[in-house]
């Protein structure tokens, strides 16, 4: 009997560390997303300025760089509370008086929720300035001989 309550401690913990791991892997893609959309802004902002000549006026609070620095930020505090809620189940199961805690769930969720409520008006608005006109070629200075 011994042995099969040391089997079912040893699952308990490594279904812990794979929970750990799922909130790694999380972790880091919200970290490579908001990497990616903070360098994509800059580069779909730059692109548009080269190919107008007018500077591409941004919010100064609603942009995809500040949504980016805010994914990483994100990710880098669950990598944290991941480690944390880890080590706290860790020794519950030690103990033998594990309790499940939604609480973590639910943030996680409504944060990840927001994030996405956010990118929508990045992803919808449309930035209505003016073109520019297409660049003429200037006459050559340089005289040829026919």
């Amino acid at each position: 009997m011994v042995k099969k309550a040391e089997v079912d401690r040893q699952r308990e913990h490594q279904a812990n560390e794979r929970t750990f791991l799922a909130w790694l892997r999380t972790s880091i893609a919200l970290i490579g997303f908001g990497f990616a959309i903070a360098r994509f802004g800059l580069f779909i902002r730059q692109l548009q300025a080269t190919v107008t000549q007018h500077p591409v006026a941004t919010h100064p609070i609603f942009n995809s760089e500040n949504l980016g620095v805010s994914l990483v930020i994100f990710g880098i505090i669950a990598i944290a509370l991941a480690a944390w809620r880890y080590n706290q189940v860790f020794w519950q199961i030690e103990r033998g008086d594990y309790r499940p805690n939604r609480l973590l769930v639910w943030i996680m969720t409504g944060v990840v929720i927001l994030f996405g409520l956010l990118s929508l008006p990045l992803l919808l608005w449309r930035n209505n300035t003016p073109t520019a006109a297409p660049i003429k070629p200037q006459k050559s200075k340089i005289n040829f001989p026919d």
